[in-house]
């Protein structure tokens, strides 16, 4: 059983309207016994995307902390509250020592007992927006992504747990994912879209349809060993099953890759920036992981990992 979501987002996120002590509520009615928030800091991203998406992905630290702390002494007979950030990590030259810096710095004041570290942008932009598909196929832009995840996990070491790894397949363009389907003889997916005008035809058609983790081995076998040799654990988020994906992040064939490479230290988190999507799935994803061969999941304490029973 997973008795702890350790990956969601209050309203101290930009992309988040959910209050604290619903998510708590929520939780305990879900019968778990904690979770962690680990609400977004993105250190500059992108003004465009900022300005599509709502604001900056940054908030009032002290704030924050403050209330989770107090919201946890309130629960402490009753429920165990941990606090966490999701960071996200920059590859890029002009940014990359800048975020590094910042990020300790904030670390270094607070005592958190978690931290993701998770790839949200790349060449200055969040690819969740079509600028970044222009005139690529999904596997060109699904390389630089893992190829910039490869250099975040070599250049950062201030994060405990790599998040969504593989959740860029949600967001492949229309034109990205019929430029794959062209290139690899897929007429199965071409058939599925015709000459439909309706764009949601389309969305999340390379996750369900076509993305498959072979075609990214090498990359991939290279961003394991080197969290399996740096110490990080590896996230199961659930979120890709709330997108219909029909698998969570990262897909099954990954997780047995990092089983045979010897990794063993995952978190679960279901990334929900809702109250009802909250542990999302975490019985499927329970018995997936079982017949995976894990017999644990991992939650941390004070930026330790203490092993917690499937």
């Amino acid at each position: 059983m997973i008795n702890y979501d350790f990956h969601l987002h209050s309203d101290f996120s930009t992309d988040s309207e959910e209050k604290q002590e619903n998510i708590i509520e929520t939780v305990i009615e879900k019968g778990l016994k904690g979770l962690c928030f680990t609400d977004h800091m993105d250190l500059y991203f992108p003004l465009a995307c900022s300005k599509k998406s709502g604001g900056d992905f940054v908030f009032d630290v002290d704030e924050y902390y403050e209330l989770i702390s107090n919201l946890r002494y309130r629960y402490r007979d009753s429920f165990d509250i941990r606090i966490g950030l999701e960071i996200g990590l920059r590859d890029e030259p002009e940014l990359r020592d800048k975020c590094i810096k910042e990020y300790n710095e904030i670390l270094e004041k607070y005592p958190f007992d978690f931290i993701i570290g998770s790839t949200h942008c790349l060449e200055n932009i969040d690819p969740y927006w079509e600028e970044y598909w222009y005139e690529r196929t999904a596997e060109e832009g699904l390389n630089r992504y893992f190829d910039a995840i490869d250099k975040n996990i070599s250049d950062y070491d201030c994060f405990d747990s790599l998040g969504h790894l593989d959740y860029l397949v949600r967001y492949v363009s229309q034109e990205a994912t019929l430029r794959s389907a062209e290139r690899k003889g897929r007429t199965d997916v071409l058939s599925l879209t015709g000459n439909a005008e309706d764009k949601s035809v389309f969305k999340r058609l390379y996750g369900r349809e076509i993305y498959d983790p072979k075609d990214f081995s090498d990359r991939i076998d290279i961003i394991l060993k080197k969290i399996i040799d740096k110490g990080k654990a590896l996230e199961i988020n659930t979120a890709g099953l709330k997108y219909g994906l029909g698998f969570a992040h990262p897909k099954k064939e990954i997780l047995l890759r990092y089983r045979e490479l010897g990794g063993e230290l995952i978190t679960i988190g279901s990334d929900a920036h809702k109250a009802e999507h909250l542990a999302y799935d975490f019985n499927d994803v329970c018995e997936m992981l079982k017949c995976v061969g894990f017999k644990y999941y991992f939650i941390y304490k004070d930026r330790k990992p203490f092993a917690e029973r499937l």
